[in-house]
């Protein structure tokens, strides 16, 4: 008889996983939480990996206060089992006792007998320590927030006034969020089945097809999921296809489509009829890409190639319409991937950057005169949205921005539209950012 997985065990796996290996959570967490068959299970565990990646940086200040010697590198194992006890007793409802004995417990089927007594000795230290370690924490808003101090000091820089209710954002849950395809089924009907099936939803203020669901659901058992009824996007990122307009028999580039959210939100907007080239660059994302037009029963020529160069596969014709949905920071989705914290630099920043104004530059000519870009990022850090469009103009004479006026985002001086993550008057969104251009018909 085969015992269920220990989901505290499968957590401190898919933890080193990304700490140690460098893969991100989402690669990850696929593989790992479908190891349970119990919902709870699934839930908890997927709950204690999130969670201890959300407040990490915080929870190894702790650790490593707490620690009389640091451990050696080969004991990283030891390192992050701390850490999950930590999330336990310092952010989770898991009882005291149980989160202490159970994350001793593990020690065993680590086979590091001799970790026992020092991981039981720290997390009884920080119950008694508690309140000093608190008051120390808050003093701190880089271990407070658990963000890095580069990405605190870029926020406090570009937002005065919404700097911690963006790093509070970030360290929410977000809500699970479906665009219904409008070519299927009806916002009003969706929210009928899901409410004979028992899941509370509600309409989103800012993107006309999205719902929102209360509580955390397993999608694929969602009704229509097969059918193609819905895909799962955040709010934010619906506004791509309404703000592009695509119109029926047009030829379309979406440049960096996988995994495809997009490309076939445009596809359902028109009526699946666009002529529409989704490019993608890495070859091992086109799979995700086609199952996903598949599910939705739509259509797009799938190509495989860098937009940034498009000698490589531009057959010459001029696209009525491109949305380049450019690389960038994730700085905007922290609270679903809380690992960008982890694995993301202050160096990166430099580099999309650059990548982000080659792809503007090599994308421009391949739009027809009268022709719409839409550029847009997961980002809310201003050198890759704002200052990138503003530079981009400033060197491109026949692009003009031609944003509507929106009830969303934070109005500025600057080309586009910035939202931020935990803003009243945009709920549940993601951070993006979207600046559309229109190219002249003529430069005089």
């Amino acid at each position: 008889m085969s015992h269920a997985p220990n989901p505290r065990f499968i957590a401190l796996k898919m933890l080193l996983s990304v700490v140690e290996d460098g893969r991100s959570l989402s690669q990850v967490l696929t593989t790992g939480l479908s190891q349970f068959d119990a919902r709870r299970d699934r839930a908890f565990c997927q709950n204690l990996v999130m969670g201890t990646l959300r407040w990490h940086n915080q929870l190894a200040a702790i650790r490593d206060r707490l620690l009389k010697k640091p451990l050696k590198a080969k004991d990283e194992n030891i390192n992050q089992l701390i850490l999950l006890g930590l999330f336990e007793l310092r952010h989770a409802d898991t009882p005291a006792h149980a989160a202490v004995s159970e994350t001793v417990a593990l020690v065993k089927k680590l086979k590091k007998p001799w970790a026992r007594g020092l991981i039981n000795a720290l997390l009884r230290s920080y119950q008694r320590e508690r309140d000093a370690l608190n008051e120390w924490i808050e003093s701190e808003p880089a271990l407070s927030h658990a963000h890095p101090d580069w990405l605190v000091a870029r926020l406090t820089q570009a937002y005065p006034e919404h700097w911690e209710s963006v790093l509070a954002a970030n360290n929410r849950p977000a809500p699970q969020t479906l665009r219904i395809n409008r070519l299927a089924t009806t916002v009003s009907a969706y929210l009928t089945d899901l409410a004979e099936t028992g899941v509370e939803a509600h309409r989103h203020p800012h993107a006309p097809e999205a719902l929102v669901l209360t509580g955390n659901h397993h999608i694929p058992s969602l009704p229509g999921y097969e059918a193609g009824h819905f895909s799962v996007q955040d709010a934010s990122a619906q506004l791509a296809a309404p703000l592009l307009d695509p119109q029926p028999d047009e030829t379309i580039l979406d440049a960096c489509a996988a995994p495809g959210g997009k490309t076939t939100h445009l596809q359902e907007w028109a009526d699946n009829r666009l002529k529409c080239l989704a490019l993608e660059k890495t070859p091992e994302r086109l799979e995700r890409l086609s199952e996903n037009l598949h599910r939705l029963q739509l259509d797009a020529q799938i190509e495989n190639g860098d937009a940034g160069c498009p000698q490589g596969w531009w057959d010459g014709q001029l696209f009525d319409r491109i949305l380049l949905d450019a690389p960038c920071s994730g700085t905007g989705i922290i609270r679903r991937q809380p690992d960008i914290k982890w694995h993301r630099t202050a160096d990166d920043i430099t580099q999309l950057t650059a990548t982000q104004g080659r792809l503007l530059d090599a994308l421009w000519p391949l739009l027809k005169p009268g022709g719409t870009l839409l550029y847009a990022t997961c980002s809310v850090l201003p050198e890759e949205n704002g200052e990138q469009i503003q530079a981009f103009l400033q060197r491109t004479p026949d692009a003009q921005p031609t944003l509507p006026d929106v009830d969303w985002g934070l109005p500025g001086a600057l080309p586009g539209r910035q939202i931020l993550p935990g803003q009243s008057k945009d709920p549940d969104m993601d951070g993006f950012y979207y600046a559309r251009l229109r190219k002249s018909i003529s430069v005089d």
